[in-house]
């Protein structure tokens, strides 16, 4: 199954709305515990002029988008699949496990708002555990993996550089396991998928695993947390 407790499994009303209550009751002190508090990298990405591109996987791609859709400098977030095929670029054949897929989002930024780096950043400290291998929270699988598909060298020189800073570090209990690679192709995920936090928010799945990580964005970034997303129905990107 794709998605194990607090899943994307349908579920009637009356226990969407009960589990919905209980989620908001633990899910900001339990997030709390599990965010990072991590030094920016002392290697930043050279980056060029105009918009620029991150594509990052980090567990279910819903809360990795809503994160970074409310992230300033971020002009469009969307979720979809890299590591894999365009003909299994496709929810039900990515959930099987072996497509090479990992749920992924694709982040569009303006680099005089944010940099790369910064990105990176909350990246590894809100968005996700990136000790967790082939698992994100109650997800488990490849398709859950922690993955950074770089578009430039640069990228991934920041990207090494970062994580050996964090593991030398050890800002975390166990060492990190996110894999560094060049980005191939990026596959939109079906519109269902899109703005899903936003639209979603009372969704159990969302309100114990991914509002807390917005909150976090707030708490420990409060310099890059705008109130209203970034959704991709209203995006607006131009190169």
């Amino acid at each position: 199954m794709p998605r194990s407790s607090l899943s994307r499994l349908s579920l009637t009303a009356a226990a969407l709305g009960a589990l919905a209550v209980a989620a908001f009751a633990v899910a900001p002190s339990r997030a709390a515990e599990e965010a990072v508090i991590i030094p920016p990298p002392t290697t930043e990405a050279q980056e060029a002029g105009g918009i620029q591109t991150a594509v990052l996987a980090g567990g279910c791609f819903w809360g990795v988008q809503g994160v970074f859709q409310h992230t300033n400098g971020v002009v469009n977030a969307v979720s979809g699949y890299s590591g894999g095929s365009k003909a299994t670029a496709d929810y039900n054949m990515v959930s099987m496990g072996t497509t090479g897929h990992a749920e992924s989002v694709e982040i569009k930024y303006d680099p005089k708002k944010i940099s790369y780096g910064k990105i990176l950043q909350i990246f590894f400290s809100v968005v996700h555990d990136p000790t967790q291998l082939n698992r994100q929270g109650p997800d488990t699988g490849t398709q859950y993996r922690s993955a950074i598909f770089t578009t430039s060298g640069e990228q991934k020189k920041a990207a090494d550089a970062y994580i050996a800073q964090l593991n030398a570090a050890k800002v975390y209990k166990k060492p990190i396991v996110t894999k560094v690679g060049a980005l191939e192709a990026f596959y939109p995920a079906e519109a269902y998928h899109q703005d899903y936090l936003t639209l979603h928010p009372n969704q159990p799945y969302i309100a114990y695993n991914d509002i807390p990580k917005v909150e976090n964005l707030k708490k420990i970034f409060p310099d890059n947390y705008i109130e209203k997303p970034t959704l991709v129905s209203n995006a607006k990107v131009t190169n």
